[in-house]
């Protein structure tokens, strides 16, 4: 016969292998939302309707918690200090956050080659412009660069589940913020995309494009994506670069990986301190 103790453990242990098998649950529910968040999130300027999704989701994981109570003899897992920052202080400075009320006059030769080049806190990255597919965007990207746009505005997106984009351009760091203009689509029509996969390398445009309502066309702003992995993804977004130096920077910031979901805005914003101190647009000579 069990001894009071005995039967103490036992029921201790029952209720300890059920919080975990919740707890495997949840996660596994976690994992799934992460996934389709970043299929309908990533790309999107905003993010309401997901951000409510994860603020029910935690509330369950909450209430879930408290209805366990806190009586097992099992100690639970605790969360896992993030990885080292593999990059350094951010320069001096704040973005300057201008806005306009118009796009850009065309400045950029349509026909011409330009580079961008981002000196980021992780290291250098140059990224290849072809004017002649994608003119209204690489122009307003030699104009936004010029005004010192980018500067100190901090990549705020990294997706490692599901598709594989780091997103940078905001300067308000939320995935809401822009020039105040808005650019069309371009360039949706490339056979690099035409499969629906992005290949790694790939510098396209964010927008607020919902397929389901066919709505948000031509709402590309100052935010962008850089593909370091091949990625599935609708041909909705303009393919305006090529990264042609610094590809291993990028696999370097997604090495390290991102925290979770924010609540509000749904980002996942990476481990490492991913800062563009400084961008530059040049016209390539001879291009």
């Amino acid at each position: 016969m069990s001894t009071k103790d005995q039967r103490r453990r036992q029921l201790a242990r029952a209720k300890w292998e059920r919080q975990q098998q919740r707890r495997t649950v949840r996660q596994r529910r976690s994992r799934r939302l992460r996934v389709l968040m970043a299929a309908l999130m990533v790309i999107v300027v905003a993010g309401g309707v997901t951000a409510l999704v994860l603020v029910n989701q935690d509330d369950d994981d909450t209430a879930t918690a408290a209805a366990d109570g806190a009586a097992s003899e099992e100690p639970t897992p605790e969360a896992s200090d993030p990885p080292d920052d593999p990059c350094a202080a951010p320069a001096p400075g704040e973005p300057s956050g201008d806005q306009w009320e118009e796009a850009p006059e065309m400045t950029v030769d349509a026909e011409a080659m330009y580079t961008m080049a981002l000196a980021t806190t992780c290291g250098d990255i140059e990224i290849t412009m072809d004017a002649s597919l994608a003119p209204e965007t690489v122009n307003s990207f030699n104009f936004l660069a010029g005004e010192g746009f980018f500067d100190h505005t901090r990549c705020h997106r990294l997706v490692t589940e599901g598709i594989h984009v780091l997103q940078c351009g905001d300067p308000q760091g939320t995935g809401a913020g822009g020039p105040g203009y808005t650019i069309p689509d371009e360039n949706l029509d490339a056979p690099e995309i035409a499969d629906s996969v992005y290949p790694a390398g790939t510098v396209a445009m964010a927008n607020q494009y919902n397929a389901t309502e066919d709505s948000g066309r031509d709402t590309g702003g100052s935010q962008f994506f850089l593909v370091y992995e091949d990625s599935q993804l609708p041909p909705d977004y303009t393919p305006f670069g090529t990264v042609t130096a610094g590809m291993d920077v990028l696999q370097t910031i997604a090495a390290t990986g991102a925290a979770a979901p924010d609540p509000t805005s749904g980002n996942t914003a990476p481990y490492a301190t991913v800062v563009i101190d400084e961008a530059t647009v040049s016209r390539v000579e001879g291009a």
